[in-house]
């Protein structure tokens, strides 16, 4: 098996067996560059914070629609992403960029392909105006009150004479998504379980740092940390037949050195959360594997080694985490 990933790896002259030496300087280098993730406690996802954040976030009733939820544009079969190129919002309006996974995003210094969320509190606040559809937070406060979750604010925080606001709705919400973290074979191989992952995927991940991929998308979460400009923006658009280009973060900042700059995206679970880029423009994870390599590094990456990348990739994708879906008590219990 080794002597066949050496051959399949001759295109960048590295082979398998000689990756990093052995299994343990492959992981210690990897523990370096990544880190390992591990799954939240059990207690911490019964504390009524997180059980009103949940139930929030599966509630399609709160919305001006009455029929769009958090979870909309993000559906648990997707692995918290959206297969759509872009979503649809409580308004009947297509979101601006495609909606990337809520797994393991908490753990982002910033949120959005723009970075112009810093939290996941901010960011749930922002949608009572934005996805949810409502004309002001005080209407969306409103339909919170008639939808009987006074009760449920006050048990989570109890502190507070007025706990049924915009604010708190914002906390709630990012403490139930604080909570899907989605440890992978990864994780349990940098654990030090060697089989966790297989001989072509740790060829795969030598690759991934060999060819500079890890140079953007590094950390815990394999990327979400960094601003990036693209490299060849011409190459970009006619690689993936975008019919608009997309200035980046320059809409926002109207700043030149911000035109064409995006959040690096995280790779967990990228496996399962085709399509790829913030326009949604790419189906097949080898494809924008290929094409990142030549936009952002210079790099025209040969089948094989495009191969052994995305075999890496796959050992990055989790379980979708249990409470994933619509709290199981009756909405009684929310009164």
């Amino acid at each position: 098996m080794k002597a066949a990933i050496c051959l399949l790896a001759a295109g960048l002259g590295f082979c398998a067996q000689a990756l990093a030496g052995s299994d343990d300087d492959l992981r210690r280098d990897a523990l370096k560059r990544f880190g390992r993730l591990e799954a939240p406690s059990t207690a911490s996802l019964a504390t009524p914070e997180v059980e009103l954040g949940r139930a929030l976030f599966w509630d399609t009733r709160a919305s001006a629609d009455g029929k769009t939820a958090c979870a909309s544009c993000h559906p648990a079969e997707d692995w918290g992403a959206d297969r759509r190129r872009v979503s649809v919002d409580a308004r009947g309006e297509h979101t601006s960029r495609q909606s990337p996974t809520i797994f393991n995003s908490m753990g982002q210094p910033s949120l959005r392909w723009l970075a112009d969320r810093k939290n996941g509190a901010e960011q749930a606040e922002g949608s009572m105006t934005g996805s949810m559809g409502f004309a002001s937070k005080d209407a969306a406060v409103q339909k919170l009150s008639e939808l009987q979750y006074l009760a449920s604010f006050r048990a989570a925080y109890p502190d507070e004479p007025q706990p049924l606001n915009g604010r708190n709705y914002g906390r709630a919400i990012a403490a139930y998504e604080a909570s899907l973290v989605t440890p992978a074979a990864f994780d349990r191989f940098l654990a030090g379980d060697s089989r966790a992952i297989t001989e072509r995927q740790k060829a795969g991940l030598r690759a991934f740092i060999d060819t500079g991929c890890a140079g953007c998308h590094n950390g815990l979460l394999v990327g979400g940390t960094q601003l990036q400009k693209f490299g060849l923006v011409k190459e970009y658009w006619s690689e993936t037949g975008s019919a608009k280009p997309d200035v980046g973060r320059f809409s926002m900042t109207k700043k030149e050195e911000d035109r064409y700059v995006f959040r690096v995206p995280m790779l967990r679970n990228v496996a399962r959360t085709a399509p790829y880029f913030h326009d949604g423009s790419v189906d097949t994870l080898d494809r924008a594997v290929r094409i990142m390599a030549a936009v952002q590094l210079g790099r025209k990456l040969d089948d094989a080694t495009v191969a052994l990348i995305a075999a890496f990739l796959e050992s990055l994708t989790g379980d979708v985490p249990a409470h994933y879906a619509p709290p199981p008590a009756p909405k009684a219990a929310l009164r």
